[in-house]
């Protein structure tokens, strides 16, 4: 028997923003105010941080901003939850988390680090919400503010990724996202989907779009991944990706006394 999600029990919103977090204790609360800045005109939402077991005190940073539990129907248009890890799981765990956790139709996704600008979420809401719009709009940052070796790093395995793959995105590893929860639920989980999520979007018949959006040096804290340990990671989720795309076979329509459904 499957657990139900959390959202699954509580009314709807229009969106939530679910930002994963590992010790970023001097990030959440500068993050916490320009979502909300940016996010000022949109009807309600919710705001979710997703702590990775963090051991600098992220959670305590963020503790004046939360709403009592149970209090979630109730809560401002902006309401503020934070959501545990009891052990480390790893940056697509934690956005798993979140997503089951929210109550938003729509999903927007940052990094934690404070290198994606929450100002460009309006913008990919914009994109998404569209007539006949996509289900995923993911951001391709215009110019990457990150030091050479993880750029260069970061060029080649988008490379590598892109002549398996065929998905047509430069720039996979944007955490800047927008995308329906129903669709991400409905995808196979592994370590680092996070990274393959238009490829896996598409692989699931959805139709996936890119805006371009700005991207900024880290201001506080340190980065905490490795070019060559997720280098060697990288190889072996791109493989079972393929896999996953040569073996997943939808019909073209669905129909059920005459009208066609969604699937």
């Amino acid at each position: 028997m499957l657990m139900p999600t959390f959202a699954d029990l509580q009314d709807p919103i229009l969106l939530s923003v679910v930002l994963p977090a590992y010790n970023e204790a001097d990030n959440v609360l500068p993050l916490l105010a320009e979502i909300r800045a940016a996010l000022a005109a949109i009807g309600d939402h919710e705001i979710i941080f997703v702590d990775d077991c963090s051991d600098d005190g992220t959670v305590g940073r963020l503790a004046s901003e939360t709403a009592p539990a149970g209090s979630a129907a109730s809560e401002p248009a902006s309401a503020v939850r934070v959501v545990r890890h009891t052990s480390r799981s790893g940056q697509s765990a934690a956005v798993r988390t979140g997503v089951r956790a929210a109550r938003g139709i729509w999903i927007a996704t940052l990094d934690g680090d404070g290198q994606n600008d929450p100002a460009d979420i309006p913008k990919l809401l914009e994109r998404a919400w569209e007539s006949g719009g996509p289900e995923l709009v993911g951001g391709l940052r215009r110019k990457r503010r990150d030091i050479w070796s993880k750029r260069v790093a970061t060029k080649i395995a988008n490379g590598l990724r892109q002549s398996v793959l065929k998905d047509g995105c430069v720039d996979t590893g944007c955490g800047i996202k927008v995308f329906r929860r129903d669709a991400f639920l409905g995808l196979p989980f592994f370590g680092a989907m996070h990274r393959f999520l238009p490829a896996l979007f598409q692989i699931h018949g959805y139709r996936v779009d890119y805006v371009e959006v700005n991207h900024r040096p880290r201001q506080r804290g340190v980065s905490k991944y490795g070019n060559l340990g997720r280098a060697a990671i990288g190889i072996v989720d791109l493989l079972g990706v393929l896999w996953l795309k040569r073996r997943t076979s939808l019909p073209a329509a669905v129909i059920e006394d005459g009208v066609e459904q969604a699937h």
